[in-house]
């Protein structure tokens, strides 16, 4: 931030911008022509509207046009799973071939194939790896990301997965949210003993990596290839016990009943959703957990059947987007591309594609309070864009408009 004469700090005011605030229940995208926004010293937004009510406090502050471009709130890709080690571009071929994803999960693929590659992998080969593909995603505009275990599936290598998360944080201008999945496939040397596993590694494990510091939310996979409601419930207790969130992928493949349960321990988010009934819906409702959905796995995977788009909306759960970039289901690092697959995938509006990269996401981390709309008081985690109109956003395919992406006023 720029000071003054006397070397105390002031802040910014950007201004000739369009602001798409993004908050909910005002116009459409909360989108404010000849807008003003002013930055204060602690990097959070001081004061933002029309250039023509900018108070008189702030005429002092050093000011910068932005030549009539959109301002959004920085993008927040809420589901990643990109630290992990190897890639499985053989099991596209093989899905290409015809294979399924479960045939290839039974087989000894899948989940369980990355774990080989990232037990092997060290913490600099974790985070050095994962270093590009979340450039990519800092290159569109994403301030703010959640970051998975869940492929090392024991305590220690859990942990290195987690501990390399936390590094890119800082190694980066990105806010990282960590969320602990070890509940995310039983390792070969568990096989057919589950509970031994939870026993062993995902409960032991969460104590510990929680005690490290490294835990912001807890996740699992509850699907017929991967863990059952009973058994997603002790890794709920778990987290509640320790006072952490939790989340679920649920529904992807079957209707469990995995949202309904972490819905009813209140879940921020359920994820993927394909298969979701009414009940799942309902529950999710009544919890206020989001729904996040990930058109990048529905697209790689070609599934038959689309989330309840419609269902969700009548029932005002909130819908967030995301890439669920990992290297078996969702090879993705655009959520542009999540976005504009929303669209023609899902039948999600440009509005609720990019709420769904912003405001919804923010919301399926906890973090609704802080990011995700552009407020008075929140942090200025913003992206600046070369489009004329905010839909453009969803619109293109395969360009990135990004101008500029402020991070904490910065």
């Amino acid at each position: 931030m720029p000071e003054t004469a006397t070397g105390s700090a002031v802040g910014e005011v950007l201004t000739a911008l369009r602001l798409a605030t993004m908050v909910a229940g005002t116009a459409p995208y909360g989108l404010v022509e000849d807008g003003a926004l002013a930055i204060g010293p602690d990097g959070r937004i001081a004061w933002c509207g029309h250039a023509a009510d900018l108070p008189a406090d702030y005429a002092s502050w050093p000011s910068r046009s932005l030549d009539g471009r959109l301002v959004t709130p920085g993008l927040v890709d809420c589901h990643t799973h990109i630290v992990h080690g190897g890639n499985r571009a053989r099991e596209f071929e093989l899905r290409l071939e015809g294979a399924s994803y479960e045939e290839i999960a039974r087989a000894g693929g899948g989940i369980v194939s990355t774990v080989a590659a990232t037990r092997a992998a060290s913490e600099d080969d974790l985070v050095a790896s994962a270093l590009p593909r979340l450039d990519t995603l800092i290159g569109e505009g994403v301030t703010t990301i959640e970051i998975k275990s869940g492929y090392g599936l024991t305590i220690a290598d859990e942990i290195r997965m987690l501990t390399a998360a936390r590094r890119l944080g800082r190694e980066r201008g990105v806010r990282v949210v960590t969320s602990w999945l070890a509940a995310h496939a039983v390792p070969v040397e568990y096989k057919g003993r589950s509970q031994a596993y939870f026993d062993d590694v995902v409960l032991p494990g969460l104590d510990a990596a929680h005690a490290a510091g490294l835990v912001d939310a807890v996740d699992g996979f509850c699907e017929g290839i991967a863990f059952s409601p009973s058994e997603m419930a002790q890794v709920f207790e778990r987290a509640k016990a320790l006072g952490l969130p939790i989340k679920l992928h649920a529904e992807q493949l079957s209707d469990l009943g995995g949202a309904k349960l972490a819905a009813q321990y209140g879940a921020l988010s359920a994820d993927h959703l394909e298969y979701l009934g009414q009940d799942g819906v309902d529950a999710m409702a009544a919890s206020g957990t989001v729904a996040v959905l990930l058109p990048g796995a529905f697209y790689t995977l070609r599934e038959p059947q689309a989330p309840p788009v419609a269902a969700l909306r009548a029932a005002c759960v909130p819908i967030a987007l995301a890439t669920d970039c990992n290297p078996g289901s969702s090879p993705l690092t655009s959520l542009l591309l999540a976005m504009n697959m929303g669209a023609t995938l899902f039948r999600l509006t440009p509005e609720e594609c990019l709420a769904g990269a912003t405001r919804e996401a923010a919301r399926a981390l906890g973090l609704a309070g802080e990011i995700g709309t552009i407020e008075t008081g929140k942090r200025a985690d913003l992206a600046v864009w070369n489009v004329a109109e905010p839909a453009e956003l969803t619109y293109r395919i395969g360009f990135n408009p990004l101008h500029e992406r402020i991070f904490g006023g910065a």
